[in-house]
């Protein structure tokens, strides 16, 4: 029996990739980010490039802004306004805590422009979407090593001088601090991107929201100094509340690990996490045409 011409074509032809026009929303296209996982590696190669091409100090400023910001506060909240940081060194409590928050609010505010951002790539060529913000998350992870290396050499200094800082076994819980610090930035960064997508205006609130939600966050004070239960409380239900408090105790031994504000993290890190991808999955489809 004889094939038609159309037959032999279709046995001939072999698809690498299969375009296809329903999307589940939970499908994360995993195979897919793998796939593509050398423009992903690319991606995160030229964020990193770009942020110090062409400047005077170049690499060093990643560890200039943590350095003035800490220097700040110690000035400020240390000395003038005379907050506790429990007899741990101001200048390792503040940067403590501004290493691990600039990660997340980094995490947040590139991926919250994502798509406003990189509208005329997505209209002009097929990659698996979510791999846009998973480069910032992963070039972010890049600065906040580097950073961290910062943090770790002041951190055996001030060991080497006897201060008042003891390491724990907490400290083992550092890469779920850092993992979820990142999934919950992207999250919400998902969600805030897919919002824009219609109503610009909240892309004018996103930068004055994470400089107001730094003040809720034990960033420039313990939360046992906190001295009233109902504000401690609160801050309590503040999701970064249980993941700045673990890394803070992990490696200086200050304040106390709350098992509650931990786990609550976790929770609502999935939650948001896996909340932002079924979103970007809905918007990803159609915002070419209102972007």
């Amino acid at each position: 029996m004889e094939m038609s011409g159309k037959e032999i074509i279709a046995q001939e032809e072999q698809w690498d990739l299969e375009i296809k026009p329903y999307n589940n929303l939970f499908n994360l296209h995993l195979k897919d980010i793998w796939h593509y996982r050398d423009l992903l590696l690319l991606l995160v190669r030229r964020d990193f490039v770009s942020f110090y091409k062409q400047t005077i100090f170049g690499p060093v400023w990643f560890f200039m802004q943590p350095v003035f910001t800490t220097l700040i506060f110690t000035v400020v909240f240390s000395r003038l306004a005379g907050i506790s940081t429990e007899g741990v060194p101001p200048l390792l409590f503040y940067l403590a805590g501004t290493v691990a928050w600039n990660y997340f609010s980094e995490c947040l505010t590139k991926t919250s422009t994502v798509f406003k951002d990189n509208a005329n790539i997505f209209g002009k060529v097929y990659f698996p979407r979510l791999i846009m913000p998973l480069s910032i998350v992963l070039s972010n992870l890049v600065k906040f090593s580097v950073q961290f290396i910062l943090f770790l050499l002041l951190l055996g200094w001030f060991m080497i001088q006897g201060k008042n800082v003891h390491p724990n076994m907490y400290i083992c819980l550092f890469p779920a601090v850092v993992l979820l610090m990142a999934i919950q930035g992207l999250g919400w960064g998902l969600i805030v991107t897919a919002l824009t997508n219609k109503y610009r205006d909240l892309a004018f609130l996103v930068t004055f929201g994470v400089q107001l939600m730094m003040y809720a966050t034990p960033i420039i004070y313990p939360l046992s100094s906190i001295a009233s239960p109902i504000y401690k409380r609160y801050l309590m239900f503040n999701p970064l509340t249980g993941l700045v408090e673990t890394f803070r105790y992990g490696f200086l031994g200050s304040g106390q690990f709350y098992s509650f504000a931990f786990a609550y993290s976790c929770g609502v890190s999935v939650v948001v996490f896996v909340l932002g991808v079924i979103i970007f999955n809905k918007v990803e489809k159609d915002f070419v045409d209102t972007v």
